[in-house]
């Protein structure tokens, strides 16, 4: 019997690196992209198409996905906060686009600069210009700051539904949620991913965790428990975001990989090569805090590599 497949989406190389002090340089970006590719990972969130002056560590952004894109089986994605950079980002070869959309108003003013509002509109104006250059390429609208944020406190989840059900409409292909601040717990997430589910069905996306207070694991088994099968995850737990005061880690790839795969789900990543991979990340950002626990304690004895 064939065990079920999820996706797991890498953002390291995105949410990453524009979360740490140092800048990568372009060609260990690349060598660590090829890593990671050769581990298994079949979609990657390569760059984030922004003013340079703002994130200069994604000042290679449209040479990032250029070189990505020579991997042939894997899904080349790129962060894009306006028109300017989905535009950018569709002329260098991105094959998915991912908007951020705050329910946090607080958040999305600190962020973008624009009010909710202004940012529906915004994936509509995206939408469009996907329509005119490249209509093939997918385009998610991630709901950020989802399960809290520290700016604002509480966000309504009436507000969290109503902006997916919102953005959907102005034409995105998907509408993941995001914990952008590590706010979020197991019972909010099956509750709000429901409810988001019951709302935009099948055009539900990726589950994008944070490891703040030690839950993003539990956060994302409690999202796959309700249906969700697209995991967002940073090698060595690398990102946070720069406009949300306190946002630490990603979920750790290494180990969301670990417990799927120890569970019989199928991620079609390898293990033991995607923890090879963190010496390319290690070279790029020498003195970079690295985390994970698979990759400390090891592979339990007997594990079964060819499963994996």
């Amino acid at each position: 019997m064939a065990k079920e497949r999820i996706l797991i989406s890498e953002v390291g190389p995105r949410d990453g690196l524009q979360s740490v002090k140092q800048t990568m340089p372009t060609a260990n970006k690349l060598r660590w992209i090829d890593a990671l590719v050769a581990s298994g990972l079949q979609e990657i969130e390569v760059a984030s198409f922004v003013p340079a002056h703002l994130l200069p560590q994604m000042a290679d952004a449209a040479q990032v996905v250029q070189h990505a894109l020579q991997h042939k089986h894997v899904t080349v994605m790129a962060l894009v906060p306006n028109r300017k950079g989905a535009e950018a980002a569709l002329k260098a070869g991105a094959q998915k686009l991912t908007i951020p959309v705050s329910a946090s108003e607080a958040h999305s003013l600190a962020n973008v600069r624009k009010t909710r509002e202004a940012m529906v509109d915004e994936v509509r104006a995206i939408v469009q210009i996907r329509n005119e250059l490249a209509p093939h390429v997918k385009i998610e609208a991630g709901i950020s700051t989802a399960f809290g944020c520290t700016l604002q406190g509480h966000v309504a989840e009436d507000d969290v539904v109503k902006l997916a059900a919102a953005v959907i409409d102005a034409g995105a292909d998907e509408s993941g949620l995001s914990d952008t601040t590590g706010m979020a717990n197991p019972a909010q997430v099956r509750r709000i991913f429901q409810r988001v589910f019951a709302e935009i069905g099948d055009k539900t996306g990726a589950a994008h965790m944070h490891n703040t207070r030690g839950l993003g694991l539990a956060n994302c088994l409690a999202a796959y428990d309700v249906g969700v099968r697209t995991f967002d995850s940073s090698m060595a737990g690398l990102g946070g975001c720069p406009y949300a005061p306190g946002a630490s880690g990603n979920v750790v790839t290494e180990d969301l990989v670990f417990m799927f795969e120890a569970m019989g789900i199928d991620t079609g990543v390898h293990i033991p090569q995607l923890i090879s991979a963190r010496q390319a990340l290690r070279d790029g950002l020498p003195g970079e805090p690295l985390y994970g626990m698979t990759p400390d304690a090891g592979l339990p004895k007997g594990w079964a590599l060819e499963s994996i």
